[in-house]
């Protein structure tokens, strides 16, 4: 196993991580990954110190386990009010005049907010929300581009003791509609539209169409790209209380959804996401006050409040770039990093793997010296796309930071961390205060050297409280049946993983989602395995793997690939890439299919969606929920390949 980045005497010694393990009273991560393992009592206890959270009200109890793990309560009688750590408290400490925000628009336009700028218009839109009648335990809809009011927006909510819900900002009014439906919302938050490559998309309709199909809106609030925001926000004062919070108060509900069913709307309070996210970003990204992180997202995803609350909560600046990554120019992006000195950029492989045929002169046209870390989270990494971003974004100073988890986690599962060595693709394994872990699917033992489902044995902050429905219910059946029941005792994530060892360390790998899982007479083998293989090849630009019945092996394998011209389709393509799979997957496991596509099926944030891959290629009609599809058109380039 090839180290490609080794940490320098000087990074392990300045990080965060090494502090923490000295004031933990260990020498390492091993050691320290032992520890919660054991008892995850006290790292919560030391990391909340070392965070130095204000309290409205000190917790009576760390954690209670009267209804069991599934239902774990955190920081019991507390209060803090999440946003008030991002602005206050960081006010407070004589930070006000520093830099919160940097967003910049495709058009050009750069706008810069400090944090006492930041929280002036949180309280602006705080006081407009009292005044429409919102209170506390009232749930607002935001579904906003990337720009400084989405932000602004998402603080604002929960600062005055609302819900707020996230919605991806590309949705049209059906999928709007059903989570507003779901949530309650009593307020809508939007923009009157954004740019996309030059062209003006509309959203205002399509947010008051979705707010005609859910009841409970009451209210749609605007902003204009020209004007700012309507005068029921516009003309609100700046001054502005934060509301008082119990650290177990819903701040959030992010929806979720699958194959089946309607989505899920995760529940997250002031205690548990917000703490989870800034607890990733001080141990595992290494985020100190100043820094300037900018994540390739979404607010509707994860990715976006993790951006927003983590970022700021650690003093660091969020960098908002809206706009598509290689428009106007290909090295769109990286002018961007280059321009505002991104420390941490974070962004999908398959954005990467999309940015890469673009050429490798295009990110290093740019002064990327300010970059010290590299994140990527949503999926597997490929090889080849991994050392390209590190050799030509990274230069091979910054470590690549590859971090996974999930909506209902409320952060990461597993990471990598700076001050170990990294091997391409990998994780060093459970982010810190989480006891993870990989368990044979039949008999729940846990493994090494083998895949196996990704499980949490404990409890832990940022864990959702149960899915949404309504103010005073929770959907608790659903959410056992999702993750606790498969394997009683244990958070069931739906990932496939595998633990290998090299000496006395341990690298863990993602080999994608279990309902992913391609079974070939009895082999189980995750989509990542064959797609990395496929990508090895100079003329694939990407490729995704799915598994199809077949009476004599159960599933067998087809491929959709992407290759870097119509030229390079066909046969000898064809039969160079089998010769690949032959060597690198075996003869007994030969894909049934090799088709070309113009694309490949993907949610905005350039996640592969293979089940709706799969659905398309077998002609399913419950093709499952295609809100979060980005480009429909890879619909019909599935139905020519076929």
């Amino acid at each position: 196993m090839e180290m490609v980045w080794q940490p320098t005497e000087k990074a392990i010694a300045s990080a965060n991580l090494t502090a923490f393990l000295s004031q933990y009273g260990v020498a390492t991560y091993a050691e320290l990954t032992r520890s919660v393992a054991a008892d995850i009592r006290p790292f919560y206890k030391r990391i909340i110190a070392t965070l130095d959270l204000h309290w409205e009200r000190p917790y009576d109890e760390l954690l209670n386990l009267d209804r069991g793990k599934p239902f774990a309560k955190w920081f019991v009688g507390g209060e803090l009010n999440a946003p008030a750590q991002c602005l206050d408290r960081r006010i407070a400490r004589g930070q006000g005049a520093n830099v919160a925000l940097i967003y910049e628009g495709e058009d050009g336009r750069i706008e810069r907010l400090t944090f006492a700028q930041v929280r002036d218009e949180v309280a602006r839109l705080g006081n407009g929300l009292r005044t429409l009648g919102i209170r506390k335990g009232d749930t607002v809809g935001i579904f906003m581009p990337l720009i400084s009011q989405s932000v602004i927006a998402l603080l604002a909510i929960g600062y005055i003791g609302a819900v707020a819900v996230p919605a991806f900002s590309g949705y049209g009014e059906q999928a709007l509609a059903t989570r507003l439906r779901d949530a309650q919302a009593k307020a809508l938050i939007t923009a009157d539209g954004y740019s996309r490559r030059g062209k003006f998309v509309p959203m205002q309709d399509t947010a008051t169409k979705a707010a005609a199909l859910a009841p409970s809106i009451k209210h749609l609030i605007v902003h204009r790209r020209v004007g700012g925001w309507e005068d029921a926000v516009a003309s609100q004062r700046t001054e502005c209380a934060y509301e008082r919070t119990s650290a177990n108060d819903p701040y959030m509900l992010l929806y979720t959804s699958g194959s089946t069913g309607t989505p899920k709307g995760a529940v997250h309070v002031h205690g548990g996401f917000p703490l989870k996210v800034m607890i990733d970003q001080h141990l595992c990204f290494d985020v100190k006050p100043g820094d300037r992180m900018l994540w390739y997202t979404d607010m509707g995803w994860m990715m976006g409040p993790f951006l927003v609350l983590g970022a700021l909560g650690l003093g660091a600046t969020i960098v908002l770039y809206d706009g598509t990554p290689d428009y106007p120019a290909a090295d769109q992006l990286w002018s961007v990093c280059a321009r505002h000195r991104v420390t941490h950029l974070g962004i999908a492989p398959t954005a990467i793997r999309s940015l890469m045929a673009h050429g490798d002169e295009q990110p290093r046209k740019h002064d990327l010296t300010a970059l010290r870390i590299l994140g990527s989270s949503a999926e597997a990494w490929n090889t080849e796309p991994y050392l390209w971003f590190s050799r030509n974004v990274g230069g091979g100073r910054a470590p690549i930071i590859n971090y996974s988890g999930g909506t209902e986690i409320g952060g990461g599962i597993l990471s990598a961390l700076p001050t170990l060595p990294t091997a391409p693709n990998c994780f060093h394994g459970p982010c810190p205060g989480m006891a993870a872990d990989v368990a044979d699917p039949d008999t729940g033992s846990f493994v090494r050297g083998r895949v196996g489902e990704l499980v949490v044995r404990e409890p832990f902050v940022g864990m959702t409280q149960s899915f949404w429905k309504g103010p005073a219910a929770r959907d608790d059946a659903r959410y056992l049946a999702t993750y606790w029941e498969r394997m009683p005792g244990m958070w069931v994530h739906g990932d496939w993983a595998e633990i290998q060892t090299l000496g006395e360390r341990e690298f863990w790998y993602i080999r994608g989602r279990s309902d992913d899982t391609i079974n070939v007479a009895g082999k189980r083998v995750g989509p990542a395995e064959f797609e990395s293989a496929v990508v090895s090849d100079h003329d694939v630009v990407e490729c995704a793997a799915i598994g199809v019945p077949d009476e004599m092996k159960g599933d067998a394998v087809v491929l959709f690939v992407v290759a870097t011209s119509r030229c390079a389709e066909g046969d000898a393509l064809r039969g160079r890439l089998s010769g690949i799979l032959d060597a690198t997957m075996g003869k007994a496991l030969r894909p049934k299919a090799i088709l070309f596509v113009d694309e490949l099926p993907k949610t905005r944030n350039l996640k592969i969606m293979r089940r709706v891959a799969r659905a398309r290629y077998l002609k399913l009609e419950n093709v499952g929920d295609l809100s979060a599809l980005e480009n429909h058109g890879s619909l019909a380039a599935i139905d020519r390949a076929r």
